[in-house]
This record gives C-alpha cells, sequence and structure tokens, in this order.
C-alpha cells in the first residue's frame, strides 16, 4: 500500500499526453487470485487486498486527448472507452493490468496500440443521457474474424448515488486499493518485452454508483466464467484531469 501512495507523486519526467476522463463508473467483483495469475504475463504477480484478487470493469468518456504539446480536436480528441482490468505488482511496483480496452476512435486504438502496446480494441460506442442524470453506456467490439461475438453489444445503465458526498478514498481502503491507480503495466507478446508506463491526475473524487443495467459480456469475452456473484463494489467519479508519461522499459 505504501508504494501505492508514492506512485500518486507527479513524476519527474516529460508528459507525452494529456486528457480528462469523465463520467466514471468502477465496477469490481472478487474472483479467485489463482485464476487472474494464470492470465498474466512473465514478471507479474496479481495484487492482493486481504488475500482477495478483483477485476474491474470501467465504462467512461475520454475528452481533449492530445499530445501535450498540440491542441485537442473535437472530432479526434473526444470519444468514449471501457476497459477491463485486473491489480498487479510488477518491476516496478504496483499497477494495472488491461486485458481489453474497447474505444469507438480508431485513431485512439491505433495508436495505443502502437505507442504503449495496449489492447485496444475498436467498436460501436453510444450513450445517452436521460433524466435525472442517469448515464445509458452501449458499446459492440467490432471484430474482424470472430462471429461469435459480432452482434452481442454490453450495456451499462449508471449515475451517482444521491445519499452521499463525492470525496476521496481513504488511504488503506478497498476503494484506495481499487480506485488510486497511477501505473499500468503492456506487454509485447512477440518480443516478451514488459513495460510501464505512468499517468498523474488529483485523487478521484468518488461517490457509491446507482447501476440498474450491467453486462458482463466483456468478462466472458477476456476468458472469466460469466460471474455469478454480485459486484463487490461499484463507485463513480465525475473525472479528472490526467497528465500521461512515456512507457519504460522494465
Amino acid at each position: 500500500m505504501e508504494a501505492q501512495k508514492q506512485l500518486r507523486t507527479r513524476p519527474k519526467r516529460r508528459v507525452v499526453m494529456r486528457q480528462r476522463w469523465e463520467q466514471l463508473l468502477f465496477v469490481h467483483w472478487e474472483v479467485n487470485p489463482d485464476l487472474i495469475q494464470a492470465t498474466l504475463p512473465e514478471g507479474l504477480a496479481v495484487d492482493t487486498f486481504e488475500g482477495k484478487a478483483y477485476l474491474g470493469l470501467v465504462p467512461f468518456f475520454m475528452r481533449e486527448v492530445r499530445p501535450a504539446f498540440l491542441p485537442s480536436l473535437p472530432w479526434i480528441s473526444d470519444f468514449m472507452e471501457c476497459n477491463l482490468r485486473t491489480y498487479v505488482v510488477g518491476p516496478d511496483g504496483p499497477g494495472v493490468w488491461f486485458y481489453s480496452l474497447d474505444c469507438n476512435q480508431p485513431i485512439a486504438v491505433a495508436v495505443a496500440r502502437h505507442l504503449f502496446q495496449l489492447s485496444y480494441y475498436h467498436a460501436e460506442m453510444q450513450a445517452d443521457r436521460s433524466e435525472a442524470d442517469w448515464v445509458d453506456y452501449i458499446t459492440r467490439r467490432l471484430y474482424k474474424s470472430s462471429l461469435r461475438h459480432r452482434e452481442k453489444t454490453s450495456h451499462y445503465r449508471y449515475r451517482a448515488g444521491s445519499e452521499q458526498t463525492a470525496r476521496p478514498v481513504a488511504p488503506g481502503s478497498l476503494e484506495f486499493f481499487l480506485i488510486e491507480r497511477y501505473q499500468l503495466y503492456s506487454s509485447n507478446f512477440r518480443r516478451n518485452i514488459l513495460y510501464s508506463g505512468q499517468v498523474w491526475h488529483e485523487p478521484y473524487q468518488v461517490i457509491p454508483a446507482e447501476v440498474s443495467v450491467l453486462d458482463d459480456h466483456l468478462v466472458e469475452v477476456a476468458g472469466f466464467n460469466r460471474l455469478e456473484q454480485p459486484p463487490e463494489c461499484m463507485h463513480y467519479s465525475a473525472g479528472v484531469q490526467v497528465s500521461v508519461y512515456g512507457l519504460k522499459r522494465c
């Protein structure tokens, strides 16, 4: 946990990208740590909280995504993203391992795959914001060859809970373990190379989320059995301004 706190310090390196993440839903299920470990590349170990491992599903909106030295362009810089992830410990400390990142901006998919070695997938995505602040978030991955999941959509309907006030999560809590993550790992499997990368932002202001529709299709596609148990916890954040730093080889 102490290493996780240290990663919250702004890196003394050159920022390569700037962006804003908005209207994030964090959904987490408890999963057998052995199942997680079996999916990880060499050099990474499953990270646990009180002996428990977790899968996280995070739909959200990317805004003003741009290289640090250029302005944002509305028709390129604003799009949707939904990631499926778990939590690991690697050579550079605790971090996030992404099973998939679905995105409806093909340029962003190509750049992230090439520059950050991440498992991005092009998807058709749409969102409607209805009365009472509900977000209807729908995604359908565009497969090039497989017909198995081609017509399957994933649907999430969520909003911030109304009974509490958004605030930072407490260090040492399960919520801190799951949400306050500032480092990712990625891998070039062909060359067997592991990379780490960092982001920086102010701590999330979070609140328990209300979720009326929750599809775990992306969990199944990642190779896990469909989850019968309900999520361990669900949180909402209005968003953060983010600085992104370049990858480094572990």
